[in-house]
């Protein structure tokens, strides 16, 4: 008979998982209301945990640093569940590509935009103003940026490939006022600075989408 030992297959439980779920979930929870509430330098990892009633340790164990908290927070709320599947692979996208109708496709995509900044909208504004505070956070927004361009880019080449762009609007620039029109810098104003509502907002970015992007 041998005397190695094979190495235990490790088992977790459904519960097990289910608590670790929540765990999470309570961590995420609790710092974007500290986030929201005192912005991200103010918010300290001691806080979350205290505000979400779980050990320090928990927080960092899951998240490692409060920027990568801040990171798994904005991508839940971006796609809006837990699934990290990008936003060029969601069937919402595909089918708003697959829109026959221009009008109606740029209507989609201002809807899609107004739902991105109602779950997420505040907290974009957490992390552009706590990129000069954290390289990390610097590099995340910047990510969403050019991820924002990434997703409008396909939209600009499927109406330039129709046809459908006013005159002298090559692709890459119907791409430049896609991404200017939706950026939250823009929502932030509209919205936040200047009052307006969600249902305002989203018929403002439709139409200038429409008048700004398509041929008479």
């Amino acid at each position: 008979m041998s005397g190695a030992v094979k190495g235990r297959r490790s088992y977790v439980s459904p519960r097990r998982r289910e608590q670790a779920a929540a765990t999470r979930q309570a961590i995420l929870d609790a710092a974007e209301r500290l986030f929201l509430r005192d912005g991200y330098a103010a918010t300290s990892v001691p806080n979350v945990a205290a505000e979400a009633n779980v050990a320090l340790k928990t927080v960092y164990v899951v998240f490692a640093t409060k920027a990568g908290l801040l990171h798994a927070l904005w991508d839940v709320r971006l796609g809006g569940d837990a699934e990290p599947v990008p936003v060029v692979e969601r069937p919402w996208y595909h089918e708003l590509l697959a829109e026959p109708d221009p009008q109606r496709l740029l209507r989609r995509l201002s809807r899609q935009s107004r739902q991105v900044k109602e779950r997420a909208g505040a907290l974009m504004e957490v992390i552009r103003s706590g990129a000069s505070a954290d390289p990390a956070v610097a590099d995340l927004w910047q990510s969403i940026q050019v991820e924002f361009r990434t997703v409008l880019g396909p939209i600009a080449g499927r109406l330039a490939a129709d046809g459908l762009l006013a005159g002298g609007v090559s692709p890459a620039t119907a791409t430049d006022m896609l991404w200017t029109l939706n950026h939250p810098a823009v929502w932030h104003l509209l919205c936040v600075e200047c009052g307006w509502n969600l249902d305002s907002y989203e018929d403002w970015l439709f139409r200038s989408f429409r008048d700004q992007l398509l041929r008479p």
